[in-house]
C-alpha cells in the first residue's frame, strides 16, 4: 500500500563525509576488495516496474538520501524547492530523444537506428541478427536499406537506404525492455523532458521527466548534452565490475555552464547522464567545458570533484547506474535506501519516483 506523504527519517550507518577536488578511482586499503556485480543485486517485485508515467509530471514520489547524517526521509517532488537552497544549481540534460525503432514493411524485421552516420546511413542494432547478413535488403516505408557492414565487437550493421526513412511515419520511440507495452501517441510527450533541445538520444534522461516548466524556472539552473545510447540498457555481464567495458556517448559541456558550475555554491546534477559528463569534464581539479566522446565508469570506490547532490530514478539491479550511486552515496547505504524503496512501494525505472541524494 502507499505510504502517507508525511516526510520521517530513519538511522542508517553514517556515510563518509564526500570529497569534491580531484575525481578518481581512490587507492586506498578498502579498494583491495574487489567488488561483484552480484553485489549490487536486489529483489524487485515486478509489479514495482512503472508501465505508465504519473498522471502529472510533478506528481511522483521522491525519496531523500542525506549521506552524511544517514538518514532517508520519504518525500514528494513537489516538496523540492522546499529541500534544496536557493543559491544551488540543478544541471540539467538537454538531450532530446529521437523514434529510432523501426518495423519493416512485412514486420518479421526490427531496426534500432543506435547512430545516424548520414540521413540515409544507420549504424543499427537487428533483429533476427541471423537474418542480417551482407547484402540483406530490408524495406521500410517507401526506403529500401541494404546491409553494407557487420560491425565485429557489438553485432551492430551499418545500413544504407536509397533514401530517406520518415521518422514521423515510421519511427517508434524505443522504450526500454522492461516496458512490456508498445509505444503510444502519450509517450511522444512524456517519455521527453519539457526542456529537450538537442536530437539524438535513443533513451531519455529519465530524472529530467519530473520537471514542468513552472517547476524548473524556480531553480538556477543549466545545461549539458549528452545523448543517451542504448548502452544504458545493456546489463553487467562481467562478475568483477572491474572488468565491464562501459558504453561510449557523445556529450557537450559549455563554457557558460561549466563557469555557472565553477561559481554555485553547491551544484545538484540532474541525471547520472549530466554526472558523467560533468565527471568527464574535471580536470586536474576545474571544470573544463569541451565536446567529446565519455566512457567513464563510476563505481565504489570514487572521489566526486564536480557534484554535490543529485537527482536520479530508481535503477535496475546490477546495473553501472546502481554502481554511480553507490559511489555517491556508499553502498551501504544506496542498498538500504533501495529495500526500503521496495517496502514502501516506490515506483521503479524510467516512469518511475525518483530518488534526492544530498
Amino acid at each position: 500500500m502507499e505510504v502517507g506523504l508525511q516526510s520521517h527519517a530513519k538511522a542508517l550507518s553514517p556515510a563518509p563525509a564526500p570529497c569534491f577536488f580531484r575525481a578518481r578511482i581512490l587507492r586506498g586499503p578498502f579498494s583491495h576488495h574487489r567488488m561483484k556485480t552480484s553485489d549490487f543485486d536486489y529483489h524487485l517485485p515486478e509489479e514495482l516496474i512503472a508501465q505508465s508515467p504519473a498522471e502529472r509530471r510533478e506528481d511522483s514520489r521522491m525519496m531523500v538520501v542525506n549521506r552524511q547524517a544517514g538518514t532517508i526521509e520519504h518525500r514528494h517532488f513537489a516538496e523540492l524547492p522546499s529541500i534544496l537552497r536557493p543559491s544551488d544549481l540543478l544541471v540539467l540534460n538537454d538531450t532530446k530523444v529521437v523514434p529510432a525503432r523501426y518495423f519493416s514493411n512485412d514486420g518479421r524485421c526490427e531496426v534500432l537506428r543506435v547512430e545516424a552516420l548520414s540521413p540515409t546511413t544507420w549504424k543499427c542494432l537487428v533483429r533476427p541478427g541471423k537474418k542480417f547478413k551482407l547484402g540483406r535488403t530490408v524495406e521500410i516505408g517507401e526506403a529500401t536499406g541494404t546491409v553494407q557492414e557487420i560491425l565485429e565487437e557489438g553485432g551492430e550493421r551499418i545500413i544504407e537506404f536509397d533514401r530517406e526513412v520518415d521518422e514521423e511515419k515510421h519511427g517508434h520511440l524505443a522504450l526500454p525492455p522492461y516496458i512490456t507495452r508498445a509505444d503510444g501517441a502519450s509517450d511522444r510527450d512524456r517519455y521527453q523532458t519539457v526542456y529537450g533541445k538537442h536530437e539524438g538520444a535513443i533513451a531519455a534522461p529519465t530524472a529530467g521527466l519530473h520537471f514542468t516548466d513552472e517547476m524548473l524556472s524556480r531553480f538556477a539552473h543549466e545545461f549539458v548534452t549528452l545523448h543517451v545510447g542504448i548502452g544504458t540498457f545493456r546489463p553487467v555481464s562481467a562478475d568483477d565490475i572491474s572488468d565491464h567495458h562501459m558504453h561510449s556517448e557523445v556529450y557537450h559541456l559549455s563554457e557558460q555552464t561549466a563557469q555557472a558550475i565553477h561559481r554555485a555554491e553547491r551544484t545538484i546534477a540532474v541525471g547520472t547522464t549530466v554526472v558523467r559528463v560533468l565527471e568527464t569534464c574535471a580536470i586536474d581539479g576545474a571544470l573544463k567545458a569541451g565536446s567529446g566522446d565519455t566512457s567513464i565508469f563510476i563505481h565504489p570506490p570514487y572521489e566526486f570533484q564536480a557534484i554535490d547532490g543529485l537527482l536520479t530514478n530508481f535503477h535496475l539491479p546490477k546495473s553501472t547506474l546502481l554502481m554511480l550511486v553507490s559511489a555517491l552515496a556508499s553502498k551501504d547505504i544506496m542498498m538500504h535506501a533501495y529495500e526500503e524503496a521496495v517496502k514502501e512501494r516506490y515506483r521503479f525505472f524510467s516512469y518511475g519516483d525518483c530518488m534526492l541524494i544530498l
